[in-house]
């Protein structure tokens, strides 16, 4: 074979792994998801619950669906306001009030075997260096962790099974963010050193055919 037929090879063999990197990140996963309200509207929250410390007045969400990563992640749905989920507790001296909307999705979002919940919201006063985690625990126990820190279940829901793929397969490892689901780095490594295999093989067929 020669020089530039083998780095064209090379040059495919190269272009079949990110491929198969691309399609591995395509699992979808079951889990419960965390929103903080902001302006309005939801956003991904940046941390876990374990280490969210909201403020006096915060709207904090949770949403248990099927997606692929935070870009397509299920939104908690219905109203999302402060003063209405929070207008039976007022306020108090020494503590702070969050508001959080738990969804606990649709038939198609539960597991093999189980009925989600309905929606609800509670409105929790906490201490005020409390995270979010506490002001879930506080209104919807039994909460569920893994080993990893990541919410496995709320009030008891689902009763097994912990940020699994959706069909079973695999396992989510720690609270999702936008970070998460990236292939090893093993991968990018292997695609570098095909594509300079690639490289070297097509300058050393040049330089032969100037000689």
């Amino acid at each position: 074979m020669s020089a530039v037929r083998r780095a064209a090879a090379l040059l495919v063999a190269a272009f079949v792994l990110v491929a198969g990197a691309a399609q591995a990140q395509a699992a979808a996963y079951r889990y419960w998801s965390f929103w903080e309200r902001d302006g309005g509207r939801w956003t991904y929250a940046t941390e876990g619950p374990s280490t969210a410390r909201p403020d006096d007045g915060a709207v904090q969400g949770f949403r248990f669906a099927v997606s692929e990563d935070s870009a397509d992640a299920s939104r908690p749905r219905g109203t999302a306001d402060f003063a209405t989920i929070c207008a039976g507790t007022p306020a108090k001296p020494g503590t702070k009030r969050v508001a959080l909307v738990i969804d606990p999705g649709t038939e198609a979002d539960a597991p093999s075997g189980e009925t989600p919940p309905t929606r609800r919201t509670a409105c929790a006063r906490v201490a005020p260096d409390a995270t979010t985690a506490e002001a879930l625990a506080k209104v919807a126990d039994p909460l569920r962790y893994d080993t990893n820190a990541l919410l496995c279940a709320i009030s008891g829901y689902p009763r097994k099974g912990c940020g699994e793929s959706a069909d079973g397969t695999a396992k989510k490892g720690a609270q999702k963010k936008e970070s998460d689901g990236g292939p090893s780095l093993g991968l990018p490594i292997g695609v570098g050193v095909v594509v300079l295999l690639a490289v070297a093989a097509v300058w050393q067929s040049r330089r032969r055919g100037n000689a």
